[in-house]
């Protein structure tokens, strides 16, 4: 079974009797040997379904809004929309592509700063009614091409304020100026929405962010605006324990939103393998002066897979993690040296992971990057079709019966996936 990111139909296959994603790994590793040894991905469906059980189970209270941008893999999006997840969309490609796949218009947001006239009143003829605005420009020309439109207020946080060089969304004090104008053009404030980056390790982040988010309410109450939608943006490591000091904090707002929340799940893992022959590897060493007894040498890499393709989302500020090397690549008690991974471009941006320590590495062997979901797979494709690694979804015997459980089919609900099991 080869799956294709552009295929009119797609295959996921059933691991059944034990089988796991190891042993996929291992089975296309040894086909690539055989072959051009190409990078491939392998995509793990079920953890879609354990995370969206860890999500309702957690907080029933939010309903999650998955961001298209992280990853626009169709079979993503359809597996997402069987469960009833909404979707947040920056662009109109975006929007075409949820819509393309029957989601409901009151089931998408558009986000984004400084939207274009022409995405706004694309927004409007195809009833996409929930709208991001962050500032009077935007405001303006949203009550000239949707004046149907329900508005989610975008407000800065501190801790992006103090996390990035470009703040997003508008602050506190200029809230009551951009309701009292929606006020006077007629468009309706539903909601707020916020960002809290992903880095923040600040504890009171969430309880700044939500009291600035009471406060905006009790402006919009005043002005007489009906807001019922908070957004607690994104940036949540999917952790049990991340989740459960956040519900804490929703529930003491609680009063202020009788309706289901929005929020942005995590995506679900990738395997990303990759082999080092592309071009070559060579150690840096110190000159004979500067060596010393404890220092060792500096291997750098290039593989045949970079930032701009399948780790794109290093452009966009994602960290991609350490890679373990392929078990058949290994032997025991190896020791490890100072590496850092580059793409095939010669680009002096096309750097992978800029430090870690790796076993000697000979051309040929096989790198495994895991939860590569929101950092590989993001953004239009920059490669051509032909040129982007295949991808192999998988799903355990586990995992689909409690997707058959939440009242998922693939007649009904997944109608462009089919379901083969693994090794036939």
């Amino acid at each position: 079974m080869k799956g294709f990111v552009d295929a009119p139909n797609y295959f996921i296959e059933l691991l059944e009797g034990g089988t796991t994603l190891d042993n996929v790994i291992d089975n296309h590793v040894y086909e690539q040997n055989l072959a051009e040894k190409n990078a491939f991905v392998v995509a793990d469906l079920g953890a879609l379904m354990r995370q969206h059980v860890l999500w309702k189970t957690t907080m029933p209270l939010v309903r999650p809004f998955y961001p298209v941008s992280c990853n626009s893999s169709p079979v993503v999006i359809e597996v997402l929309s069987a469960l009833g997840v909404g979707f947040v969309c920056a662009n109109k490609a975006e929007t075409t592509l949820v819509l393309n796949h029957d989601v409901p218009p009151e089931n998408i947001i558009l986000s984004g700063v400084c939207k274009q006239l022409s995405l706004i009143k694309h927004a409007a003829k195809t009833g996409i009614n929930y709208l991001v605005c962050e500032n009077e420009t935007e405001l303006r020309k949203i009550a000239r091409a949707h004046p149907e439109a329900k508005l989610l207020l975008q407000v800065s946080t501190d801790a992006q304020v103090e996390e990035a060089s470009v703040t997003i969304g508008c602050s506190l004090k200029s809230c009551r100026h951009l309701l009292e104008m929606a006020k006077e053009l007629s468009v309706n404030v539903v909601g707020v929405t916020f960002q809290v980056p992903a880095s923040c390790r600040d504890p009171q982040a969430y309880t700044h962010a939500l009291s600035d988010a009471r406060c905006i309410f009790d402006m919009a109450k005043e002005l007489g605006f009906d807001m019922k939608i908070l957004d607690i943006g994104g940036g949540f490591s999917g952790s049990e324990f991340q989740l459960k000091q956040l519900f804490f904090h929703v529930c003491l707002i609680r009063p202020i939103s009788p309706q289901p929340l929005m929020v942005s799940p995590i995506i679900f893992e990738i395997y990303m393998a990759l082999d080092t022959s592309a071009l070559f590897s060579h150690c840096v060493f110190c000159t004979p002066d500067e060596l010393t007894q404890n220092d060792a040498p500096e291997f750098v890499y290039y593989m045949n897979d970079g930032v701009y393709g399948s780790f794109m989302g290093k452009l966009f500020g994602n960290v991609i993690t350490t890679p373990s090397v392929h078990k058949l690549s290994l032997t025991l008690d190896e020791p490890v040296f100072s590496s850092s991974l580059w793409g095939p471009s010669c680009d002096p941006l096309d750097q992978v992971v800029e430090h870690c320590l790796l076993p000697e590495l000979a051309v040929g062997d096989w790198l495994i990057f895991s939860n590569m979901g929101a950092s590989g797979q993001e953004g239009p494709a920059t490669l051509s079709d032909t040129d982007q690694p295949p991808v192999y979804y998988t799903i355990s015997t586990d995992d689909w019966f409690e997707m058959q459980e939440a009242g998922i089919s693939l007649d009904d609900t997944m109608k462009n996936l089919s379901l083969v099991q693994y090794g036939l």
